[in-house]
């Protein structure tokens, strides 16, 4: 599976211009090519870094794969995926993240205890919005209007020749005007 360095500054740009808060979750090995970026993000109050792991695995202690990732193999491997992602962020940062989702949101019993173990709140998602960055713009934009109050949409910020950017500046508009308002995970009670 390919995993894109790159982000997507137009995606980004729009968040900012229009204020929509997010929580964006960043593995490691992303920040270092696209530290600039990173730096920025970090810096908007708009925006809440959470960790997405060492090197974006799945959260396992048998190496389960998952969309095509290996995942962690054993409970020191795990560790490492999660605890050296939340270091790398807090150390540029000055805040460690509160909030741990796995490389393909894959984990297993023992990996959510660990995550737990370390401080990091395991979050999911309710709406799978851009699948991967497979969708078409128009099937992006479909998923994020299927959302419902207190929903956490998944979408990919790391593919700009995707249409996930696209779809999601097409949907924000329409969402807005049903009433529906943008948060960052701190600032709602997760389900």
């Amino acid at each position: 599976m390919f995993i894109s360095m790159g982000f997507d500054a137009e995606l980004l740009a729009f968040l900012e211009r229009e204020q929509i808060p997010a929580t964006l979750f960043i593995n490691a090995r992303w920040i270092e090519p696209n530290r600039q970026a990173f730096d920025r993000l970090a810096a908007n109050p708009l925006f809440e870094i959470a960790n997405h792991g060492l090197q974006h695995q799945p959260a396992s202690v048998t190496g389960r794969f998952a969309y095509g990732i290996e995942g962690t193999r054993n409970v020191a491997e795990l560790f490492d995926e999660i605890a050296l992602g939340a270091m790398k962020i807090e150390a540029l940062t000055g805040r460690r993240p509160n909030f741990y989702r796995s490389g393909t949101a894959f984990y297993d019993d023992v990996a959510v205890q660990v995550a737990e173990a370390l401080g990091q709140q395991v979050v999911g998602f309710t709406v799978l919005g851009d699948k991967g960055t497979t969708y078409t713009r128009n099937e992006v934009k479909e998923a994020l209007l299927s959302a419902s109050a207190g929903d956490i949409i998944i979408v990919h910020m790391n593919h700009p020749e995707a249409a996930t950017g696209a779809g999601v500046m097409d949907a924000i508009p329409d969402l807005q005007q049903r009433g529906f308002r943008f948060v960052k995970l701190s600032e709602q009670p997760l389900r």
